[in-house]
């Protein structure tokens, strides 16, 4: 069986269950629980399954001299996707405005941040090997280390045979063991989409945010089930986008209902390689820029959030000015979400509304109950994002194995 079917059949049976269970405070704090050991359950291999294939990947694409010529057309796919995603996000909204959201008591300011100083600090500790003791939340650290790893690679072949012939292995091996648990991802998607349908269905009671919810989801499906396989007719040699989609459906579903990206990572890089046929030292690379610098989807959902919540608050229309400013600051935290893999649209919005100032400080607490299916949609996009670009950066750098769609996992 498919994994995408596998993660749909145990997404549709948590939905089931999260719409009939009957509210328990009790039984929520179960959930809550293992919520988290599901999304514990999700990540537990990505450090060393990333390390170990960047590191090979970075050596052998330096070998042949394609390094670079992969990051470059990787960062310039970044550059345009973010710009046209959130554009066309903050467009639909002005021209599909949501109803207004009434303005509920406002809570105490939470601290939330992008800590882009710590961050930075946090690309080399004081141990490099610290950095693969980290905690599976910041991975771009891990993504240093392996490309000076890889890069080390390169010198006194003589010296360095053995250990590129046992990293090789190594690759190989804890891929695999990021395989069985993705095999094993139906009986996570059970709690994880249980515990999203619980809280969608108190978000419904509330019925504030219907117009919010129907805007984002339909822009969402019609941005990735239509608009980028449209995109990829403009590709030559000709692509079958349809083949793309398919092959990124089991991601795309993991991202929905664990709004984690890091929790997605395992099941991008093993679909990109079996569904997608993309070689793994291509998509090593590009989906370590992708999934770290390319947050468009999250952005562009704190984009239209904090525009609905600007409405919401002032009677007054929005200029072209404010909405270009609000444009500017979501593409510019689209870059810097790599701390926030599990809450990435919702800290965007915080951000948006915090840096903006003029009494909208407190406004992303509104939206503090619709927060998960925010950070759903966000990554959701992400996720999509950087399966279609890594295919296009290996179609473009020749890094593709033809295979049928029938061939995947």
């Amino acid at each position: 069986m498919k994994v995408w079917v596998k993660l749909l059949i145990g997404s549709i049976l948590g939905i089931t269950l999260g719409l009939l269970v009957p509210e328990n405070p009790r039984l929520m704090e179960g959930l809550v629980w293992l919520e988290q050991f599901a999304l514990r359950v999700g990540r537990y291999a990505v450090i060393p399954m990333l390390f170990f294939l960047l590191t090979i990947g970075v050596y052998e694409l330096r070998q042949d001299r394609q390094f670079w010529p992969l990051v470059l057309r990787t960062c310039l796919m970044i550059a345009g996707i973010s710009l046209l995603v959130i554009a066309a996000g903050v467009l639909v909204t002005l021209v599909f405005s949501p109803s207004r959201i009434p303005i509920l008591a406002e809570e105490q300011l939470e601290t939330i941040g992008l800590d882009i100083a710590g961050n930075i600090n946090g690309l080399f500790p004081y141990n490099m090997f610290s950095a693969l003791a980290g905690d599976g939340i910041y991975l771009f650290p891990v993504c240093v280390f392996a490309f000076f790893f890889g890069v080390g690679f390169s010198y006194d072949r003589s010296y360095s045979k053995p250990a590129i012939a046992l990293v090789e292995s190594l690759s190989h091996i804890f891929y695999n063991i990021a395989l069985f648990f993705i095999e094993i991802l139906g009986f996570v998607m059970i709690v994880l989409s249980c515990y999203w349908a619980i809280c969608f269905r108190e978000v419904l009671r509330t019925d504030i945010f219907i117009d919010l919810i129907l805007l984002l989801g339909i822009f969402a499906a019609l941005l990735c089930f239509g608009i980028f396989p449209l995109l990829l007719y403009f590709i030559r040699p000709k692509i079958n986008p349809w083949t793309v989609l398919y092959g990124s459906l089991g991601p795309a579903i993991a991202a929905f209902f664990s709004g984690d990206i890091n929790f997605s990572l395992p099941v991008l890089l093993s679909h990109t390689k079996e569904n997608l046929g993309v070689q793994r030292k291509s998509s090593a690379v590009s989906l370590t820029l992708l999934t770290t610098f390319c947050r468009a989807g999250s952005a562009m959902v704190a984009a239209i959030a904090f525009i609905v919540i600007f409405k919401s608050y002032s009677s007054l229309g929005i200029t072209a000015a404010e909405v270009l400013s609000i444009s500017l600051r979501a593409l510019a935290i689209s870059f810097l979400l790599a701390r926030h893999p599990g809450d990435g649209a919702y800290t965007a919005l915080a951000v948006i509304c915090l840096g903006y100032g003029k009494g909208f400080e407190a406004g992303y607490l509104i939206l503090k109950p619709l927060a998960f299916y925010l950070v759903a949609i966000g990554a959701f996009i992400d996720v999509m994002i950087a399966s279609f670009a890594t295919y296009v950066a290996a179609r473009l750098g020749g890094f593709i194995e033809e295979k049928s769609p029938g061939h995947g996992i």
